[in-house]
């Protein structure tokens, strides 16, 4: 695979009028990972996916899509990615099928429609006008037509508006399937249980800047975001409290009963705290964590109560 970013925006600004939408975005997304794009309404996500996309040039700055520049040379990037728009409108009077007739001739690939059809759950309509298609069928017919190609970039604007929960389990595990297919996946929701669910990393936007970008785990560490422990022991004795109680990161020990232990922590203390149990002698049953989840991160972030170091 490639050293070259699957997509880098470099010192990129959007200016309409007096507003600015994007001041000096920088970011990366490295070939092969899963990379999640949040931010709140007006935070600049779909300006910034307009731009990459070449719908929209930058006021300032570079955007560069598998090497190659995103505004002079668009059409060859097209050939090498698949895109599910924001609340794409299909042709009403053509079929599913004639939909992926046109995009697999659009991009002079071999693809069999009906299997990619199949693939996202749609055969049955493929026949049938688009036009009639419920939201939920549009976002599957518009996720075939992004597959077509086996593209090596793979830009989701948010995909599971319309799908049930089965529809949107469906389509996360073909995002699984097209990444260790090789395909770096660009994805943008604010469904953020799924984003928690697949991304490699998440960035998030605010006001047109990128406030935060790491791993789940890494923001919930620079927020110092505290966790619950929930231990069942053999026996509480005051022997493991205390040594729970010496454990770096434990903020908070309580006993519930005669056999668990209520641990607050921070995020990467929770080992630590079995050690610890573990050499007074008293015997860890079980154990369960409640971590702070990514709509926590999400919420601190851009109500900029936090701002990543």
């Amino acid at each position: 695979m490639s050293n070259t970013p699957a997509i880098q925006f470099d010192d990129v600004t959007k200016q309409f009028g007096d507003v600015t939408a994007l001041h000096g975005l920088d970011l990366t997304v490295e070939q092969g990972e899963i990379y999640g794009f949040l931010g709140p309404n007006g935070a600049g996500k779909s300006t910034a996916i307009n731009i990459l996309l070449d719908f929209l040039p930058p006021t300032a700055g570079d955007v560069t899509v598998l090497g190659h520049d995103a505004q002079a040379e668009s059409a060859t990037i097209r050939e090498h990615i698949g895109v599910l728009p924001d609340a794409f409108r299909p042709y009403e009077r053509l079929t599913g099928r004639q939909h992926l007739d046109f995009a697999i001739e659009s991009k002079n690939a071999d693809d069999d429609p009906e299997e990619l059809l199949d693939r996202v759950g749609i055969l049955g309509a493929a026949d049938r006008k688009a036009g009639g298609y419920s939201k939920g069928m549009t976002q599957r017919l518009v996720l075939a037509m992004a597959l077509v190609g086996n593209p090596e970039l793979i830009i989701l604007d948010e995909p599971s508006t319309g799908l049930d929960p089965n529809g949107a389990l469906e389509m996360r595990e073909i995002i699984l399937e097209e990444n260790r297919r090789g395909a770096t996946i660009f994805f943008s929701s604010h469904i953020l249980e799924q984003v928690e669910a697949i991304c490699d990393r998440v960035g998030i936007l605010r006001d047109g800047r990128l406030v935060a970008e790491n791993s789940i785990s890494d923001l919930q560490a620079q927020t110092n975001s505290e966790s619950v422990l929930t231990v069942a022991v053999s026996a509480v004795t005051d022997e493991s409290v205390a040594a729970v109680q010496s454990v770096d990161g434990v903020t908070n020990v309580q006993t519930t009963g005669a056999d668990e232990l209520v641990v607050k922590l921070d995020a990467n203390s929770k080992f630590s705290v079995l050690e610890a149990i573990d050499a007074t002698g008293v015997e860890v049953r079980d154990f369960d964590t409640d971590e702070e989840s990514l709509e926590d991160l999400f919420s601190a972030y851009t109500n900029g109560k936090v701002t990543a170091e």
